[in-house]
């Protein structure tokens, strides 16, 4: 057995070890702790000896995004950054301070923290030894080929389930696995094939789409870190109706996420799209005027401008009015009365100019320097043409005058 896994982990031995997350003992400015974790908290009462005094409970973060409140019973001098030793079932874990004093009630208040469901109140037993921190590393080196290893057991199982993230516990004797199912799998087997081959606790969590991407990480399209993995822990269903109130083009590709589900910002700016179209006509008013029928095309809501076209099927020669002219003219249709066009004479001057006064999209046109260089080509030539022919009559002038002098000396 002992020279199975030794090849299992010569296969990969290149891999290297989240270094990154182990950073030991560094004393962090201000209550900012290094950005290489998840979820990072900003304490901005760090300066505060008197809000730091208020609890003993201590904020202590683990791998990506799990985090545990223990308390401080020893009354440890602990800072943000400490690696430190904590209670755990079997044995100790390792782990980083990331948040003390009044804070830390905050945040057990936000994340629904109850001794009940924790086994009770934890303990810090002290801020971790260079052996503490030694097994440690060993136990992270070996999380990557585990969760190689550990898909395949899977598979040949037969088990409809995907192992995303597997955690070692920072003294070795436990390990972690994440997984993602859309059914319910019986897993008793897996446990059992899990134990005999790396000789650990086995403990199976299962996690969903949004918290696997919040555990991995990334960059989202706006490019800034994902939401799941700097700050959010609560997720809230989000459906279509959500981009069809912003007017979004129902395109999967650009509405999903790295999560492969509806990406959670399309519920930030819902508010304020649903207070803006309170304001504005309904879409399905059919405007009647003289010349004919107009149908609603599109509507900036912010702007409050609408759109119509006499054609309903193909939008061509469009008009875009105010909300309030399309208000003057279903008040006018109620009462059976028929302008004799959309526009006003005043708006069918400044509709071009007032429309999008600040267009992102034209400012970064490629095309927009092409008018300025072509103005500044004609007048250069123009300039050149002048120039010619003051020569030409100034040569002309020059010409007639020898002449005239000649024949003034021949006569």
């Amino acid at each position: 057995m002992e020279s199975k896994d030794k090849s299992i982990y010569d296969d990969f031995s290149d891999a290297t070890s989240e270094e990154s997350f182990s950073i030991k003992n560094i004393k962090c400015c201000y209550g900012c702790t290094p950005h290489t974790n998840k979820l990072h908290t900003y304490d901005w009462l760090y300066n505060y000896p008197e809000m730091q005094a208020v609890t003993k409970m201590v904020e202590v973060q683990f791998k990506n995004t799990r985090k545990g409140y223990y308390i401080n019973s020893n009354n440890i001098d602990l800072n943000i950054g400490d690696m430190v030793a904590v209670e755990a079932n079997p044995g100790h874990d390792i782990g980083m301070v990331s948040l003390t004093g009044k804070l830390v009630e905050l945040q057990m208040k936000k994340n629904n923290f109850r001794e009940e469901n924790n086994d009770g109140l934890k303990r810090i037993y002290r801020i971790a030894r260079p052996t503490d921190l030694e097994k440690y590393n060993q136990a992270k080196a070996r999380e990557y080929p585990t969760m190689i290893r550990s898909r395949q057991i899977a598979e040949d199982l037969g088990l409809e389930m995907k192992i995303g993230d597997v955690e070692y516990q920072g003294d070795g004797s436990k390990a972690i696995f994440y997984y993602i199912a859309d059914e319910r799998v019986d897993f008793r087997q897996l446990i059992k094939v899990l134990a005999a081959e790396f000789k650990v606790k086995i403990e199976m969590r299962q996690i969903g789409a949004r918290q696997e991407a919040g555990r991995i990480g990334g960059i989202g399209p706006c490019g800034r870190e994902l939401c799941c993995s700097s700050w959010m822990t609560n997720f809230v269903s989000v459906s279509t109706s959500c981009a069809r109130c912003q007017d979004l083009s129902i395109n999967p590709q650009k509405l999903a996420g790295q999560c492969g589900k509806l990406k959670c910002c399309l519920n930030y700016e819902v508010d304020a799209y649903v207070e803006a179209q309170k304001n504005l006509p309904s879409p399905e008013i059919v405007l009647q005027t003289k010349d004919a029928d107009y149908y609603h095309v599109k509507t900036d809501i912010f702007l409050g401008r609408l759109t119509y076209s006499a054609d309903k099927e193909n939008p061509i020669n469009s008009v875009t009015l105010s909300k309030e002219r399309v208000f003057e003219i279903i008040d006018m249709n109620k009462k059976g009365e028929k302008p004799l066009k959309l526009e006003l004479d005043d708006e069918c001057g400044n509709q071009e100019n007032s429309l999008y006064m600040n267009d992102l999209l034209n400012d970064q046109n490629i095309n927009r320097f092409d008018k300025e260089s072509t103005n500044s080509g004609v007048k250069k030539k123009k300039k050149k043409k002048k120039r010619k022919q003051f020569k030409k009559s100034n040569r002309g002038k020059t010409r007639k005058s020898s002449n005239n002098s000649n024949n003034k000396n021949e006569r």
